[in-house]
């Protein structure tokens, strides 16, 4: 249920709505205080400071009326600037980044401070009285306005340097890099559950300790991509119903509703060998969040995948932006630094030294393919990011690092090496080759 809630609340904070939404209530809300603190202290106000609550109720309605349309105006302009630079981004990099800008909080907050104070305006004049209406002035909420709008053009000011700042490839890649090392953080835990033995381990993920008719299928509940797992609340469920749980998908597959997500089978702890119940198996459906889209959240190769999908547009002949797609490859390098640093996830998890659960994971070789697969394979004539991938595979080898691990790179450095006799001019073809005994070298040499 907590997993649930706080997937509710980053779908809403991630929209281009909600936290403008927010700020307007809050500013409509402030509207209402300042002008019941006005017709209380008013009056002393006044006294003391006479020039500068003492205009009359014309002129400040004139007054609130010109900022209310001047922000309502330039809160319209907000929106323009930024679907702009969503188009522009979309273009030029790829359309996988798109939430990034609709979740940029620089721009939900411009937005929504510019639309609650068109709100706190139209509020505080709807109040103002003259005439035969009774006067009746809150000097403090209109003076208040006027600050606002005074410090309004300063965030213009922020949001036109902001979007500038966020249309550069520097700084996508960069952000995206900070998502996906915190997804690896989350993807590479210290532990899941309790490791289970290699022989209850093999044995179970082989299916040779439960009978394949003991195995239930457990549909999805919707079609879409895995965004989240909760992998905690499906291992303390496995537990309480004494049962082992076969997860299909991992965290970024797409699934079918009614499609097996999953199946489960009574624990050979079980007192009853009976098939487990419908309640069961609903709750195990709710442990996985399924939705329209992929999220970085849990779903480090889908951080990845903007990387690397950056680097191939930047690599097309019909944009031949290499400098783009050398800082791709540099920051899918600190994220596989992070990936080393981190040890394999098991696929089966046990609870008191039971199996409760067995699930596909993301592992260091699965996202090194990803990282550099493409890229390389776009790259085979580019001398320029051919060098930058072996400068980045020499990096990764110099931590540490099990040998199945170096295994892995030193494959990718014979695809390079594969790559680099497409590379026309011999002399390039020698330097490339060059650097690739360099790096396999450093590789051998490299700390366990």
């Amino acid at each position: 249920m907590l997993s649930r809630l706080r997937h509710a609340v980053a779908r809403l904070t991630d929209t281009l709505w909600f936290i403008p939404s927010l700020i307007a209530l809050f500013m409509s809300v402030l509207a209402v205080v300042m002008v019941e603190v006005s017709s209380m202290v008013d009056a002393e106000a006044l006294a003391r400071f006479p020039r500068i609550f003492g205009a009359s109720a014309d002129s400040s309605r004139a007054l609130l009326s010109a900022i209310a349309g001047a922000m309502i105006t330039v809160a319209g302009l907000t929106f323009s600037l930024t679907m702009v630079a969503v188009t522009q981004a979309s273009s030029q990099y790829t359309s996988r980044i798109l939430r990034n800008f609709m979740r940029d909080r620089g721009n939900q907050v411009v937005l929504g401070i510019y639309v609650g104070m068109f709100a706190y305006c139209i509020l505080v004049v709807r109040t103002i009285r003259s005439g035969d209406e009774g006067r009746f002035l809150p000097s403090l909420a209109v003076v208040l306005g006027i600050v606002l709008a005074i410090g309004s053009v300063g965030m213009l000011l922020f949001f036109v340097h902001h979007i500038a700042n966020a249309l550069q490839a520097s700084t996508i890649v960069h952000r995206i890099m900070d998502e996906t090392l915190v997804a690896v953080d989350r993807a590479f835990p210290a532990n899941i559950g309790e490791p289970a033995g290699d022989e209850t381990s093999d044995e179970v993920a082989s299916g040779d300790a439960i009978p394949d008719d003991a195995w239930r299928p457990v549909g999805a509940h919707a079609t879409g991509y895995v965004q989240s797992v909760d992998q905690n609340e499906l291992l303390a469920l496995a537990e309480k119903r004494d049962v082992v749980v076969r997860l299909v998908p991992t965290v970024g597959d797409f699934v079918i509703e009614g499609h097996p997500v999953a199946w489960v089978a009574p624990s050979r702890m079980a007192k009853k060998d009976t098939p487990p119940a419908k309640s069961v198996m609903h709750d195990l459906a709710g442990t996985l969040t399924i939705s329209s889209y992929r999220t970085v959240e849990q779903d480090a190769a889908f951080g990845i995948r903007q990387l690397v999908d950056i680097a191939l547009k930047a690599l097309s002949p019909g944009i031949n932006d290499t400098t783009t797609a050398i800082t791709c490859i540099d920051h899918l390098g600190a994220i596989m630094v992070r990936v080393v640093g981190r040890q394999d996830v098991s696929e089966v998890r046990a609870v008191g030294g039971v199996v409760r659960v067995i699930a596909p994971v993301q592992t260091f070789a699965s996202l090194l393919q990803l990282s550099f697969d493409e890229i390389r394979r776009n790259a085979a004539t580019n001398v320029t990011a051919l060098t930058r991938l072996l400068q980045t595979i020499e990096t990764i080898a110099s931590y540490p690092m099990d040998h199945q691990r170096r295994d892995h790179l030193g494959e990718q450095l014979t695809c390079i090496a594969e790559a680099a006799q497409h590379v026309p001019l011999p002399s390039d073809r020698r330097g490339v080759l060059t650097l690739v005994d360099r790096t396999r070298m450093t590789l051998r040499a490299g700390p366990t």
